[in-house]
């Protein structure tokens, strides 16, 4: 049965063009072969007749299909649709693409988006097609997937790492998904590489997105802001440290266009303490770049306006920047308020040089360190007004008691209300805080200095900004990067595969 907001004729138009920008938007599943396929599965010409629609890969799998193994509909970028909806649907499902199930079962996920269990698997089978356990059981095989063809693993590690709970379960649920064994998916995956596979612990990934990417704006905003130790943006390479929640890790995504394939993937590197922390560390660096972003409907609803047409042109598939690690992302925002983006940057890396957890790579030191690390050592290395500095040291006090939770389940309004009750918070922060730990697509930030620059250099009056709506914060991506053209400060282009540092 056809999930009841996706509308068939549409669903149908997309498939029947082979049209990659609805892959992972929705499932085609064939009733004649008992696959289900990405829209742009060039293995598939259904007639309307034998073709079902469904909102995940999930619900597919509770209705008895396998996932094609030509396409392989999940390595389809995510839905863009859960980050502009807020919806409980859309919540739990940034939760569960993060490993929350894993980690603490349906009854944790449950608490955190203050539903009981019973209500939150009503709403999602409803919605989605399937509960959460369902949906957890498809990232997990997902996860099996990645780790059965990228790494030399033994199965029993796979299986443990990928988050069954038993061999036979890993066993049993790779085969009816994939139509396969793990062995066998092994054996074919061997075939079409080259041999050189990666290390112990190291997995190689390729990160889907949609088209276009506008990889320089990317580079210059992760170079602009890196901190030494934690970072590095050079040469087309961004390497990263991880605190992912078993372990640390470094990441290593190479985002220039030099380095893309010409299927829209960005080569990323994982080397991981623990490999169950593979799903989450994936689910992180697609949030950090944007990577489910329908860059094609965004570009067409912000060229509309003549203002920002220009601009549009110029800077074509332009992201907003998520982030790896949300309580990292308040404590840097709030250390870097007030002082320029070099001053902010050489106090974080003085912060985690101190406090950060070492890391084993040839080039980054340490990782960010944990919020109850700042709370109690912060003062004997922040520098600074006193003002500044306890207001860093309170709200990673609130986060390490559990005080104050940022995590993607909750709404735009509520995280925002609550930011701005702690003392040294302010609308600004609250907005930029909010806009990338959720991945707000429609928050203006109309209060920063740079957005209203560049807003001013085309003539736009911000008090119309509703227009804009639902992509206010691409538009804000826009107004940040003219403002910078006009200072001088990069130029009108920028290009991918150089270090704009």
């Amino acid at each position: 049965m056809t999930a009841p907001h996706l509308d068939f004729e549409r669903c149908y138009r997309a498939v029947s063009s082979r049209d990659a920008r609805f892959d992972g938007q929705f499932i085609t599943a064939v009733r004649t072969t008992g696959i289900y396929c990405r829209p742009s599965c060039p293995a598939i010409t259904p007639k309307p007749g034998n073709v079902t629609f469904l909102p995940t890969a999930a619900a597919a799998q509770q209705a008895g299909y396998r996932a094609c193994r030509r396409c392989l509909p999940d390595a389809a970028p995510g839905s863009p649709l859960w980050h502009v909806r807020s919806d409980l649907a859309a919540r739990a499902m940034r939760l569960i693409a993060d490993g929350a199930v894993e980690r603490g079962g349906v009854a944790a996920l449950s608490a955190s988006l203050g539903y009981s269990t019973r209500q939150l698997t009503r709403a999602l089978t409803s919605e989605l097609g399937a509960g959460p356990l369902a949906l957890a059981r498809a990232h997990r095989a997902h996860t099996a997937r990645l780790l059965i063809q990228t790494t030399a693993m033994p199965m029993s590690d796979v299986a443990f790492a990928a988050g069954f709970s038993s061999i036979r379960q890993f066993n049993d649920t790779v085969r009816e998904v994939f139509a396969a064994t793990p062995s066998t998916m092994r054996a074919e995956a061997a075939r079409r590489t080259d041999g050189d596979g990666p290390t112990a612990g190291t997995v190689r990934l390729r990160l889907p997105y949609r088209g276009p990417l506008d990889t320089g704006w990317l580079t210059w905003q992760l170079s602009a802001h890196a901190v030494d130790g934690l970072e590095r943006c050079a040469a087309g390479e961004y390497r990263r440290a991880l605190r992912l929640p078993h372990g640390t890790g470094v990441a290593a995504v190479r985002i220039s266009a030099a380095h893309q394939d010409h299927a829209g993937h960005v080569l990323t590197e994982l080397t991981l303490r623990d490999m169950r922390d593979l799903a989450p560390a994936v689910a992180r660096l697609r949030h950090l770049l944007d990577l489910d972003a329908d860059p094609q409907a965004v570009d067409a609803a912000l060229s509309a306006d003549p203002d920002l047409s220009a601009s549009v042109d110029a800077a074509p598939g332009i992201r907003v920047l998520g982030s790896l690690d949300a309580e990292e992302l308040l404590l840097r925002t709030m250390i870097g308020q007030q002082v320029s983006v070099a001053a902010a940057a050489t106090a974080t890396a003085r912060l985690v040089a101190h406090l950060g957890e070492p890391v084993e790579d040839a080039v980054l030191t340490h990782g960010f360190p944990s919020a109850a690390a700042v709370a109690a050592r912060g003062r004997e290395v922040l520098a600074g007004p006193a003002r500044r500095i306890d207001a860093v040291v309170g709200v990673a006090a609130a986060l390490a008691d559990g005080a104050l939770v940022l995590h993607g389940g909750r709404t735009s309004a509520d995280l925002r209300a609550e930011l701005l009750t702690y003392p040294g918070i302010g609308p600004w922060t609250a907005d930029y805080v909010t806009m990338r730990t959720l991945a707000d697509p429609d928050v203006l930030l109309h209060t920063d200095l740079v957005v209203r620059q560049g807003a001013a250099a085309l003539g736009i009056d911000l008090a119309g900004r509703d227009r804009w709506s639902p992509w206010r914060s691409y538009a804000s991506m826009h107004l940040w990067r003219t403002a910078l053209v006009h200072r001088g400060v990069i130029p009108p282009t920028l290009p991918d595969s150089e270090d704009p540092s």
